[in-house]
């Protein structure tokens, strides 16, 4: 009766794993790719180059040695654009040969062209050279994925203002730069260009930024950054952006002040790219954001054999998140049951430094009316933070007074991505402060900061 019995939009996190789950039990899958090569935004300008681009910094400027040698030190002196465009390409390249291969051994078909729906069950292909196919589906997933939001009033023009998928294609190292946008995406390129030695101006409307982040860390967090010279505009929105003579963007923020710099970010939202999809066809609406409504635990959206997952339904917005909807909305499409999520997942923010944080917040904690005890740990209290040169750094974790249970765990400085996963294992385990005390952590480890904050809040709980 259909071509296909799933036909995927997008293959991004969440629609190459919905692709690859639906090709594993014996449907057959077609994956609509507008991009020239698969992988969608997270391979192309978003996840993989942002954070491929961190890393190339933080070697190439010897960021990570500087407790140690000092805040001159450079392994490579005079970085250029250059430098950074080589490691990203090679990792780009080897992002969609382990994805194309994983589809060929999947036997997931590919077209390449810009879809558009029909009718509920067909959508047609349109490629650069004008071509048109049709196809026809019995499932359909929607993970097209989001684009920059790009206001009117700004001057885009790729050479001195960027929105946040062109700035992975910089043209050259600006020696200033202002962020607008204290968003994640905002926030992990500020301090990426710092790290570079690049004078950046964060600008911010709202008077705090990162706001699902427990506030201490943001606090410890905002300390190093004006410790490393980033100007924070906080609270203040821009009322206008000019050009100088020499193309050099003028920010006019609302409280009189002016932000003038080598180069901009606009990096404030983005809006789900649905715009083109013909939805109306297939009886589907968007918010003001080109966002679709889904139903949480399904996926599936007002019209049921279509769903839809990823950055085009919105927050959490996270490529490990995006995954997980993908699959879950494949095995449901199919009559397959999936194992229920678990109860917490982490947030990772690849800034320098980085954050990580599962569970509760110690604000949340608080509304919840949960008595508790929090334990701290610096990662100079640590042996490996002094082999490694660490002057900052900090865990913190959350423990219920009652229960002795773990609440949240959260975390700034070198590794935190990396680190927040015992935290996730014990939280979802249900696992108490006792885990931390009793078991042994190998030394030396910026791992051991478990131990050292679990002693710290249980010095501070009540003797039973």
């Amino acid at each position: 009766m259909y071509d296909f019995d799933m036909i995927v939009i997008g293959s991004g996190p969440s629609g190459r794993r919905a692709a690859v789950q639906s090709a594993k039990i014996g449907k057959s899958v077609l994956v609509i790719e507008k991009g020239r090569r698969v992988g969608g935004v997270s391979v192309h300008t978003g996840t993989i180059p942002s954070k491929t681009l961190r890393e190339t910094v933080l070697n190439l400027s010897g960021w990570r040695e500087r407790g140690f040698y000092g805040r001159s030190y450079r392994v490579k002196h005079d970085i250029g654009a250059g430098d950074l465009m080589s490691r990203l390409h090679k990792t780009l390249d080897h992002e969609v040969e382990v994805l194309e291969h994983q589809f060929a051994r999947n036997g997931v078909k590919n077209a390449r062209g810009e879809a558009r729906f029909t009718d509920p069950h067909t959508i047609e292909v349109t490629n650069d050279d004008g071509d048109v196919d049709v196809f026809t589906a019995a499932h359909v997933l929607i993970a097209c994925g989001t684009r920059p939001f790009r206001p009117d009033y700004v001057p885009f023009n790729g050479m001195t203002v960027f929105d946040s998928d062109e700035i992975v294609d910089l043209p050259k190292l600006p020696r200033s730069l202002a962020v607008i946008g204290a968003g994640v995406i905002g926030v992990e390129y500020a301090t990426i260009f710092s790290a570079l030695d690049v004078a950046v101006t964060l600008i911010e409307p709202r008077s705090s930024f990162l706001d699902f982040i427990d506030k201490e860390l943001i606090d410890e967090f905002v300390h190093e950054l004006r410790d490393r010279n980033v100007g924070l505009r906080l609270g203040s929105a821009v009322t206008s952006i000019e050009l100088d003579g020499d193309e050099r963007p003028v920010c006019k923020l609302a409280d009189g002040r002016t932000v003038q710099s080598d180069m901009l970010l606009f990096a404030a939202g983005r809006v789900g790219a649905t715009d083109r999809l013909n939805l109306d066809a297939a009886g589907l609406a968007v918010d003001h954001r080109g966002r679709i409504a889904v139903e949480p635990k399904t996926l599936q959206t007002n019209v049921p054999h279509i769903y839809a997952a990823g950055d085009v339904i919105g927050f959490p917005s996270l490529a490990s998140t995006s995954m997980e909807q993908g699959r879950v909305a494949a095995c449901h499409a199919f009559g397959l049951e999936p194992p229920p999520p678990p109860e917490f997942f982490p947030y990772g923010i690849y800034s320098v430094p980085e954050m990580s944080t599962v569970g509760m917040s110690e604000e949340e904690v608080r509304r919840r009316e949960i008595p508790y005890e929090c334990g701290i740990a610096r990662f100079r209290e640590t042996s490996r933070g002094h082999i490694m040169g660490l002057n900052n750094g900090m865990m913190k974790m959350i423990f219920s007074v009652k229960t002795r249970r773990l609440l949240g765990v959260h975390i700034v400085g070198e590794g935190a991505t990396e680190l927040i996963h015992i935290g996730q294992a014990v939280l979802n385990l249900k696992g108490t402060i006792d885990y931390f005390i009793e078991n042994t952590f190998n030394y030396p480890t910026l791992a051991e900061a478990y131990k050292i904050a679990g002693l710290d809040a249980w010095n501070r709980l009540p003797r039973v």
